[in-house]
């Protein structure tokens, strides 16, 4: 009978993951420095920091470390993400911004967000908050070294970096003479169009008044066509005076001419006289009849000229009629043209809006299956509540019993932190001490160093002399 060992639980490593480990931690070895090198460093940049401070670091000392390092290779320090933080803390919390999150915690917030992104490329890809916290020595000895050599490495490729610093510096001038150009074209652009809506108006004036001098101007079309007709009439006219004037004429001299012939015939007998009046008379009555007729025919003649000048002012009338509809026929054609690109626009938007109907009914199915999901989540979310509530419950018990060994530890925190003051206020002391005197020694070397070069250039003037 074959025998089976129970498996283990626990999950096992893949070896992956130990290759990548094995590799951190040989790359960590290769990047250690020892202590007193870390040491020599961090007091070579000005800042008092002994082996003993590295075994047994200080949060506050630490910080002030990590604080320069931020200065240096970021140009970030507390005071420079303050104003971004204290915003963010109004836009947040509005009033309650310094009750709930007071400015040295949210500085160190900030600044622990842009030292977080230089430990990155430094290759520190663990750093926590705990690091500026409550740091260890073995942290603080894996991050200064990491770092330390990051700063070696960048002073090795200085000029590699002041290249790509002035492309950078380059690159920001063209992008703020691009930007001043674009601002100008803009304003170029604003003109052109306030001009443009100035010759628009001038334009828009223009063409009125121009409407207003083409309807002005067929208005006087029509009256000098009226004027023409009625110059017509009056020269029509005129010929038939003139003419009914000869005919009158020629009448009077036909009636000298009859009276000058019927002269002598008055001298006859009375008889003779009854039968040539007789005679006249009935030839005046037929010349009457005969003129009667005449005027008669000249009368009807008349009215047909009248009737046929009222028929050609019609005719003239109907035919600028027709000019007329044949424009508003072009007019209509090109509604209809219009009406028809239009239709065309009309059943495409229709085609959309039935592809918009579509998605419409697509979307709702979806938002109905995604309720049905809600609802579920809901009853989910409810019942984790209510374990939650019960969790809430347990850890609030833990939270208090916490709180009273918290106060207890608080109140040996505060004494602890009294002789830290204390001892920070006497290493102060000791420092400004060991300044002024090496100020002092300095101030000394100085005029040391003076009087010996004034003494070497005495030397130097009295030897070629002798």
């Amino acid at each position: 009978m074959a025998f089976n060992p129970r498996m283990s639980i626990l999950p096992p490593v893949p070896q992956q993951s130990r290759t990548r480990k094995k590799e951190e931690e040989a790359a960590y070895a290769n990047m250690r420095l020892p202590d007193r090198e870390i040491v020599g460093c961090i007091n070579e940049l000005g800042i008092p920091f002994t082996v003993a401070d590295l075994q047994k670091p200080n949060p506050i000392q630490v910080q002030m470390i990590f604080e320069w390092f931020g200065e240096l290779l970021m140009n970030k320090t507390r005071q420079t993400v303050d104003p971004a933080m204290r915003a963010a803390v109004e836009d947040v919390c509005s009033d309650f911004g310094d009750a709930l999150m007071p400015a040295d915690t949210r500085s160190l917030m900030g600044f622990y967000a842009s030292l977080l992104r230089l430990m990155n490329h430094c290759g520190v890809n663990d750093f926590n908050f705990m690091d500026l916290y409550k740091p260890t020595h073995d942290r603080l000895v894996k991050i200064f070294s990491y770092v330390i050599n990051f700063v070696r490495f960048r002073e090795s490729q200085t000029s590699v970096i002041d290249e790509h610093c002035n492309r950078a510096e380059a690159a920001k001038a063209r992008i703020e003479h691009l930007y001043v150009e674009n601002q100008n074209h803009e304003a170029q652009l604003d003109e052109m169009r306030h001009n443009r809506r100035a010759m628009e108006a001038l334009v828009a004036e223009k063409t009125r008044r121009n409407e207003e001098l083409k309807k002005r101007l067929l208005e006087l079309r029509r009256s000098q066509e009226k004027v023409a007709a009625r110059l017509e009439d009056a020269k029509n006219k005129k010929s038939e005076l003139a003419v009914e004037l000869e005919e009158k004429t020629a009448a009077k001299l036909a009636l000298k001419q009859d009276s000058a012939k019927l002269r002598p015939y008055v001298l006859q007998s009375a008889s003779a006289l009854q039968a040539s009046l007789t005679e006249l008379s009935n030839t005046l009555n037929a010349e009457k009849a005969h003129i009667d007729s005449l005027d008669r025919r000249a009368r009807a003649l008349q009215t047909s000229t009248d009737s046929f000048a009222v028929v050609s002012t019609d005719v003239a009338s109907c035919i600028k009629l027709l000019d007329e509809i044949a424009i508003e026929l072009a007019k209509e054609e090109e509604e209809n043209v219009k009406n028809a690109r239009q239709r065309d626009a009309l059943t495409e938007r229709g085609a959309n809006v039935r592809e918009v109907e579509r998605t419409e009914s697509l979307l709702k199915r979806q938002l109905a299956k995604w309720a049905e999901r809600t609802e579920t989540l809901r009853a989910q979310s409810h019942e984790k509540a209510q374990r939650a509530k019960e969790q809430m419950e347990e850890l609030r018990a833990v939270h208090k019993k916490l709180t009273e060994e918290r106060g207890e530890k608080g109140k040996d925190i505060e004494r602890k932190r009294v002789r830290i003051e204390q001892t920070e206020k006497k290493m102060l002391d000791l420092k400004e001490n060991i300044e002024n005197e090496v100020h002092a020694a300095y101030d000394e070397y100085l005029k040391m160093e003076s009087h010996i070069k004034l003494y070497i250039t005495e030397m130097e003037q009295a030897i070629p002399s002798k």
